[in-house]
């Protein structure tokens, strides 16, 4: 019994810090079947999302300090959003007012919603880690993943090999999370895999209600790659190396206070 309880708990924390995302996905799905007038798909969608961010602070569901690294996150997604596009690895094919160079400005808010459920997830299981290998290491690390994903069209794809470099230089690294009275730890790279895997679910939802295309689903839906779980494992590592710095130099200066 105690073991359904801190399951049930567990989940509680797991679905809340899923508001944003869920929030997303459930506005992709709705706009593709109820049509607007007056307004493209990808405007509102934005709108919405402006709209619920704002929700989400204004009600405490969400803290200042989380909506600056959501910004961050925002800034990065986009970034690369407009590189990808430009190279045709995917296309946004819908008119909107909102398109900058072709890329929907809500489509910064799909790599957000990564950040906003590991500030979510971190705060509400009271999160922690052991065996960080420090910022230098880690900056190195995120800043090289971050880089390829640019560089690969120019030059051999090193994803692998940087896959490789995570699990050395995570290897001692844990999270440490909390639920009710109850202490439990997991190796970083496993969390890393896991949200890899439910970013890729989420990815192909998102494919199916048109919130992007890949070029071979233009004409026929189809389930996107499985190899795009590396990309969204190692997007992950990115993820959780910044919020993580965040959290520790926040603490840093709590303790400091």
């Amino acid at each position: 019994m105690k073991s359904i309880v801190q399951l049930l708990h567990f989940g509680y924390h797991q679905a809340m810090s899923c508001l944003f995302p869920v929030a997303i996905f459930g506005t992709l799905a709705l706009s593709n079947v109820v049509h607007l007038p007056f307004i493209y798909r990808y405007d509102a969608i934005l709108l919405v999302l402006l709209g619920v961010q704002y929700f989400l602070y204004r009600s405490g569901l969400e803290t200042r300090d989380e909506i600056k690294v959501i910004c961050l996150f925002h800034l990065i997604g986009l970034a690369l959003e407009l590189y990808k596009v430009h190279m045709g690895s995917w296309s946004y094919p819908e008119p909107a007012y909102t398109k900058l160079f072709g890329v929907p400005l809500y489509s910064g808010f799909m790599y957000a919603s990564v950040a906003s459920f590991m500030c979510q997830v971190w705060r509400r299981l009271r999160m922690d880690m052991t065996g960080w290998p420090g910022l230098a290491s880690a900056a190195l690390l995120g800043g090289a993943i971050y880089l390829n994903f640019f560089t690969h069209h120019f030059i051999p794809d090193v994803r692998w090999w940087l896959t490789g470099l995570v699990f050395i230089v995570f290897r001692k690294t844990w999270i440490i999370y909390r639920v009710r009275e109850a202490t439990y730890r997991m190796p970083l790279t496993l969390s890393f895999i896991i949200v890899g895997f439910f970013i890729w679910l989420a990815e192909n939802i998102s494919t199916f209600f048109n919130a992007w295309k890949y070029p071979n689903q233009h004409q026929v839906w189809h389930l996107v790659s499985f190899s795009k779980i590396s990309s969204w494992f190692l997007l992950a590592i990115i993820s959780v190396i910044i919020v993580a710095q965040l959290k520790y130099v926040k603490a840093r200066r709590v303790w400091g206070d």
